[in-house]
């Protein structure tokens, strides 16, 4: 597993660096191929921010992001959780299709309640559909803000896709354009 680990508003001591990359190896046996994570370290007033993503073969990311006021705690949530993601994400895997190459499945012992666990959380509960008018992305993020939710689909006016806008946890909005390979 390569790891890239970069600092913001942080600098990243050696003792960081090696827990990160140390815990981060112990993970990187439930992956067939070599696969980049990526950790950011950041600080915003006294709260410290890690976010860790893993881009696998199959197009899908695998993030977490976990805040608290200790960098050290942060760290270990963040990896604790990410371990939990591959878990869920290989379970789903698993039942969905029974070979993938980019996740090893026989490293992997999941209790039965955890593969009911991850089963249910794939479930579909609610279907909604409704007309999408063709506007620009200023009024699409008008139009989330008055109906109160946090994203929006709509119909771009400019690049006639459908675009989705979104509210960022740390302030303003972000915008998502399709992109076919």
């Amino acid at each position: 597993m390569k790891i890239e680990i970069l600092g913001k508003n942080v600098n990243v001591s050696d003792a960081v660096r090696d827990r990160i990359e140390g815990k981060l190896r112990k993970l990187s046996k439930h992956f067939h191929n070599e696969v980049e994570a990526v950790v950011n370290l950041s600080q915003v007033k006294n709260s410290h921010i890690v976010e860790i993503t893993i881009p696998l073969k199959n197009g899908a990311f695998i993030r977490v992001e976990e805040s608290n006021f200790d960098m050290i705690a942060s760290i270990d949530k963040a990896l604790e959780k990410l371990s939990r993601q591959i878990r869920r994400h290989k379970t789903a895997l698993r039942k969905r299709y029974q070979s993938n190459e980019s996740i090893r499945f026989e490293e992997l012992n999941l209790l039965e309640e955890e593969a009911d666990e991850a089963e249910e959380e794939i479930r579909i509960v609610r279907t909604k559909a409704f007309p999408i008018k063709p506007m620009d992305p200023e009024e699409a993020i008008m139009q989330m803000n008055l109906l109160g939710h946090n994203f929006y689909v709509f119909l771009n006016a400019q690049t006639e896709e459908v675009n989705v806008v979104y509210s960022r946890k740390n302030g303003g909005y972000g915008l998502i354009e399709p992109v076919i390979d």
